[in-house]
């Protein structure tokens, strides 16, 4: 099995190759994941954030060594080798912490840095680009390296000590779209110049050399940029490859160096091969993979309302909106409108910011009532047809099972066999 390395030096050999990494913590994106990889025998990329997985729980109340053992969980039930699972981390740094003292903050990112690394994480993106109390608006591309060499010091000790060695991948630079897609309507998008990427590059190679971390440099693989690509509640800029050849040139220089590009979610199957052919060659996804199993999920719900009695459906429709409504702090901000475009918001937005609350108890239990109605009993075939037609035809043609996790993991393995095929 390659390793990310590997993978990157094979790219900067001319291979057209790359890998993609599942920004997810959700269950059954996770599985339909790691069944892609099963697929093509390949390793697959599965990366936390900051304020998803962290020494304090974060928002999945999981630390780093929690989130590692539920991802191999779901690997064994799989029967994929664990070995075979990259786990990344992504946005460390004061991200937590921004309204804190910058010193405060640092002490926890560094302790941050530690969980990771000492849970067998091995990318890892360093990112402090953010403004803690006491610091400018904006911070300068020298503040932000000596913070993240500060971080990286703490990582590669934390690897000696916990394995002997250090074989960390790391990822460097913040200029990536807004987590999630833009809160507003987009008609263009800043694409990173290779003027820009240089300074930044060349700002953190200095600093890593002045504070001793030659070697780590070496094993530094991305520099994150933005190649024109986005996505708003509604629509989505299409990557444009003669927009980004200078850009693309200029990695080029570099033996060891890709970009890594964040919110690639919704691309074109085309896109996704031209990005990685431009060395773009580390694609980051998240909110697609569960936009998509919301839809099956909610098609499920309509096949269920054809077959279940209505005092035993699950109405987990009716349920996620019922949650979203009683604890709007994930998406109250983010949608704007009348009553009308925040109700359409809360389950169609390309932001799919109804993803936060499926680890919520009424979300669980309507979800798990969801799979327990349909799981034992035959979908009639024409009720696949109508609500989940490309499914319909994966059954027919044999592809898979015609119960209700295999479609889930079907729809969502559309979003993942399109990235697999680019990279």
């Amino acid at each position: 099995m390659s390793s990310l390395i590997e993978i990157i030096r094979r790219h900067k050999q001319g291979a057209q190759c790359g890998v993609y990494s599942i920004c997810s913590a959700n269950r059954l994106v996770l599985e339909a994941a790691i069944l892609q990889a099963r697929k093509d025998g390949s390793g697959v990329l599965i990366e936390a954030t900051s304020n998803q997985v962290n020494q304090f729980g974060g928002y999945t109340d999981m630390n780093p060594v929690a989130f590692r053992e539920y991802v191999y969980d779901i690997a064994r039930e799989l029967d994929f080798p664990v070995e075979n699972i990259w786990l990344g981390g992504d946005h460390l740094g004061p991200n937590c912490w921004q309204n804190e003292p910058v010193e405060a903050a640092m002490e926890k990112s560094r302790e941050l840095i530690k969980a990771y690394v000492a849970a067998g994480f091995t990318k890892i993106h360093l990112d402090a680009s953010m403004s803690c109390q006491g610091d400018p608006s904006v911070l300068n591309d020298e503040i932000v390296a000596a913070r993240a060499a500060n971080l990286c010091k703490v990582a590669e000790a934390t690897a000696v000590e916990c394995f002997g060695q250090s074989n960390i991948v790391y990822v460097i630079g913040t200029e990536v779209p807004v987590p999630g897609g833009e809160t507003e309507e987009i008609s263009g998008i800043h694409i990173t110049t290779p003027e820009r990427a240089g300074y930044t590059l060349d700002c953190h190679r200095r600093v890593f050399e002045e504070s001793g971390l030659q070697d780590a440099w070496q094993r530094v693989v991305g520099l994150v940029v933005q190649p024109g690509v986005e996505f708003d509640h509604t629509s989505v800029i299409d990557y444009q490859p003669e927009k980004a050849v200078e850009l693309s040139r200029f990695i080029e220089n570099d033996p060891n160096i890709v970009f890594e590009a964040h919110s690639t979610d919704y691309q074109t199957p085309d896109a996704y091969k031209a990005l990685v052919r431009d060395h773009f060659a580390i694609l980051k996804v998240g909110p697609q993979l569960t936009f998509a199993m919301r839809e099956a999920l909610y098609a499920l719900a309509h096949i269920e309302d054809a077959l279940v009695p209505a005092s035993d459906r699950s109405n987990i429709r009716e349920a996620m909106e019922e949650e979203m409504m009683a604890n709007p702090g994930n998406w109250e901000k983010y949608y704007a409108g009348n009553d009308d475009d925040r109700r359409f918001a809360r389950t169609y937005s390309y932001s799919d910011r109804i993803r936060y609350y499926w680890n919520s108890e009424k979300a669980d239990k309507a979800l798990t009532a969801l799979l327990e109605n349909l799981q034992n009993r035959v979908i009639p075939m024409p009720l696949v047809s109508q609500y989940l037609p490309d499914q319909y035809w994966a059954i027919r043609r044999g592809d898979i099972k015609g119960n209700a996790r295999s479609l889930v993991h079907h729809r969502v393995m559309q979003v993942t066999e399109d990235y697999a095929r680019a990279c």
